[in-house]
């Protein structure tokens, strides 16, 4: 089974992952811009996300292979960055790390190899799995059950970007709610190897996130991605791309063109 993945533009390949409970849609904006400034770039739904397959599984060495099956697919040489924001980065991360070969450069935003704390998505699964899409009749109502364990608009508007209908009218999730329920732990998993990428690798994190800390900065991420630079946004939270798009750009763009 080959990922849902969207193309547009030409030159080196740059493939973009999005992170838990989001889609390529969330990168289109970003994605044509890079296209425009000579780049071919390749977003993908990741497993259970999006408009690719469903299955009970949900693993990083799972989804990394899904990511050398999409990379053989589409031809894509060793020029390739890959680029992984929060599940989606460690995803990349753990794709560099098997298969160090296939790439010339690494981007990971807001997220570091060491365990994640997932203790912060109760809320947001408990929200989701409190829609009941049996008698769902609006997407008004959808946000109503959301806002029973989620406070924040813009986070539960980001949730609902996943709801949409079936050919019957009714209501349903493009994620696998349940799979992801299920394994929320292992999306917080630690990613390691033995052997560390010593390629380029490019750290963006949102100085009001605490997703990368001082300790990642100094010590885990140089460990394993020894050639790697961190580069902070001050102003922006966990969504680094949705809330400084300009900053996440310019950063990109040199990066993959130096």
């Amino acid at each position: 089974m080959l990922l849902h993945h969207r193309e547009i533009g030409q030159g080196a390949p740059l493939v973009i992952l999005h992170g838990l409970f989001g889609t390529l849609d969330n990168w289109q904006t970003l994605a044509r811009r890079w296209a425009d400034t000579g780049h071919r770039v390749i977003s993908a739904d990741l497993r259970n996300h999006g408009r690719s397959f469903q299955t009970p599984e949900h693993t990083y060495e799972l989804m990394s292979n899904d990511v050398l099956a999409l990379f053989e697919s589409l031809q894509l040489g060793p020029d390739t960055t890959l680029m992984g924001h929060s599940m989606g980065g460690k995803v990349a991360m753990r794709f560099a790390l098997d298969h160090p070969d296939r790439l010339a450069k690494l981007i990971v935003v807001d997220i570091a190899p060491g365990l994640s704390d997932m203790t912060h998505q109760d809320n947001i699964l408990a929200g989701l799995n409190a829609v009941d899409l049996t008698t769902l009749e609006s997407r008004q109502q959808a946000d109503e059950a959301l806002a029973q364990h989620i406070r924040q608009p813009g986070v539960r508007q980001f949730l609902l970007k996943n709801l949409y209908r079936l050919d019957d009218n009714s209501f349903a999730w493009r994620q696998n709610l349940a799979a992801l329920t299920q394994h929320i732990a292992e999306i917080g998993a630690e990613i390691n190897n033995s052997e560390p990428f010593l390629k380029p690798a490019l750290f963006i994190r949102g100085g009001q996130s605490d997703y990368i800390t001082t300790e990642d900065k100094l010590h885990v991420i140089p460990a394993l991605f020894p050639n790697s630079q961190v580069e902070t946004i001050v102003d922006a939270g966990h969504w680094v791309h949705a809330e400084k798009p300009d900053e996440v750009f310019g950063l990109v763009d040199a990066f993959t063109k130096s």
